[in-house]
């Protein structure tokens, strides 16, 4: 690696404050007129304090599959690994304490100055003025910044693309329906795809580029079962839609291959048989009517401003769209339950019951409600309570910060035959065969460990953050904040260094297109 010095100090940090369960209460604060960011858009500043109760958490001993469900449990049980972590009694990882601070050092650098791509196709990237001192004009994590890449404003150019006769709540359900859809064709792209914008001609890849196809292909009308009103997503047009017509609008082919391109066609083919939920969807059959759900909701207070729990919305994207993940994944007395996987580091028969050997992730539900909230805020107001729930994301971006800093190091033998799994995959047609790294499957107790380590991290390293940057309340930086500027650049930042020619990550994970 070489990016960051071998010797350190140990950090110690809060544990309490990192690992104290969160209260049944929790609080949101309300909204005043907006200010400006930096890059134009409207900023809250909230100054009043609204406290909301929310529900606990089901109880695993009479119901586990509900509470590897819910959002409490990705927090609670990933802490059980991150606990070995700190005594280094992993099963796949060696453990440096010492390297803690570097990597907060090195997140608080990426968060105090903006790097934007400037040339795609090239890769190269620009450093812009930097947030400090005014970090709280810095975004939640969501989608909205993806569409938005290169400082062009997308979203904001498509809300005024339509007449003043679409109202707030109509142009709201459009934006739900788009996010929507474009987070679960957010999985891993891999290193070859690529996507020319067909309106600026721009080549865009990974994320932003899955973004900014989605977004073409949304005021194109694929996702839209009624050629009149193309800026909808519903039942109807998905069911139309196949993988070959799915490739067309990814602009997937020989050359430029998509991964998990069949996976990603399943999930929207599983989605349209999700919307046929009138409850959240309504009798049009489309995920922007879980606004209306979500405001006649009767946890949903109306005062000056609608607030809506996100244990509310979390129902909604984990019940409401339970069909859409593979049956193959973990299950429970025939209950799926979607991003879950049994881990060798948990307690485990005969000393623990069947559940507890079960870590639930659940990153793409948790990546619609990063992506979902900032629509429902900025164009109909709602606040959301509770949203300290929701955990950083287990993806490799975070996870591959954690590894390339030395944090973590793979154990030998993991090691071993996670090159050998490569070197295999290597044989594939248009599979990467430079840059050596270990690869596994998504399902692999490697990468399930991993990916509980980076939730743990991830909360340790917002207390040191906001040390670094000397922030304390109500300044601080927000969990959802520093994944945008901090942990998920910079983890991507360190894969374009470490590995140049395919900026792929420490650990490659072998994607169908349902997890990553």
């Amino acid at each position: 690696m070489g990016l960051f010095n071998r010797k350190g100090k140990s950090v110690t940090t809060d544990d309490a404050s990192v690992a104290s369960k969160l209260s049944r209460t929790t609080s949101i604060q309300q909204p005043q007129p907006g200010s400006t960011t930096m890059n134009g858009s409207s900023h809250v500043t909230p100054p009043s304090t609204v406290n909301i109760a929310l529900p606990p958490p089901p109880d695993p001993s009479t119901d586990p599959a509900a509470y590897l469900r819910s959002i409490h449990a990705v927090r609670e049980r990933s802490r059980l690994v991150h606990d070995k972590a700190n005594q280094d009694q992993l099963t796949h990882f060696d453990v440096d304490l010492s390297k803690f601070t570097d990597t907060a050092a090195y997140v608080v650098s990426i968060i105090k100055v903006r790097r934007t791509p400037i040339l795609p196709i090239l890769n190269l990237t620009a450093y812009q003025r930097d947030f400090a001192p005014h970090y709280h004009n810095i975004p939640p994590h969501g989608r909205w910044q993806h569409f938005d890449v290169g400082d062009t404003a997308r979203i904001d150019r498509l809300l005024t693309s339509w007449p003043s006769t679409i109202d707030a709540e109509e142009r709201t359900r459009r934006l739900l329906d788009l996010f929507l859809v474009s987070v679960l064709l957010d999985a891993g792209a891999g290193t070859k795809w690529s996507y020319q914008s067909k309106e600026s001609g721009k080549i865009y890849r990974r994320s932003e580029g899955l973004a900014v196809a989605s977004l073409e292909m949304f005021k194109a009308g694929y996702f839209s079962g009624d050629s009149t009103e193309p800026y909808q997503v519903n039942a109807a047009g998905l069911n139309r839609l196949s993988a070959g017509q799915l490739a067309i609008g990814l602009q997937v082919s020989d050359s430029n291959p998509l991964a998990g391109l069949e996976g990603r066609a399943g999930l929207l083919s599983r989605l349209a048989e999700a919307l046929q939920n009138p409850e959240y969807f309504g009798s049009s059959q489309r995920p922007g009517n879980m606004l209306d759900y979500l405001l006649a909701h009767p946890t949903t207070q109306h005062s000056s401003v609608p607030v809506v729990t996100i244990s509310t919305l979390w129902s909604v994207l984990i019940d409401g769209l339970a069909s859409i993940w593979p049956a193959s994944r973990t299950q429970i007395a025939g209950t799926s339950l979607g991003d879950a996987w049994p881990c060798s580091s948990m307690p485990s028969p005969p000393s623990a019951q069947p559940w507890e050997n079960i870590i639930p992730f659940h990153k793409l539900t948790q990546w619609l409600c990063y992506s979902l909230m900032p629509p429902m805020t900025k164009l109909m107001k709602i606040q959301f309570a509770g949203v300290d729930l929701l955990t950083g994301l287990p993806e490799y971006r975070n996870g591959g910060l954690f590894i390339d800093t030395g944090l973590l190091t793979l154990k030998p033998a993991d090691a071993k035959r996670g090159i050998e799994a490569y070197h295999h995959n290597a044989t594939v047609r248009g599979q990467p065969s430079m840059e050596v790294v270990p690869l596994f499957t998504a399902d692999d107790d490697v990468v399930v460990e991993w990916r509980a380590l980076t939730v743990g991290f991830l909360d340790e390293l917002l207390v040191e953050v906001n040390r670094l940057l000397k922030l304390a309340e109500p300044d601080k930086l927000s969990l959802a904040q520093m994944l945008e500027a901090g942990s998920w650049k910079g983890g991507r930042e360190l894969a374009e260094v470490s590995r140049p020619n395919t900026k792929q990550p420490p650990i490659m994970i072998l994607s169908d297109g349902t997890v990553f």
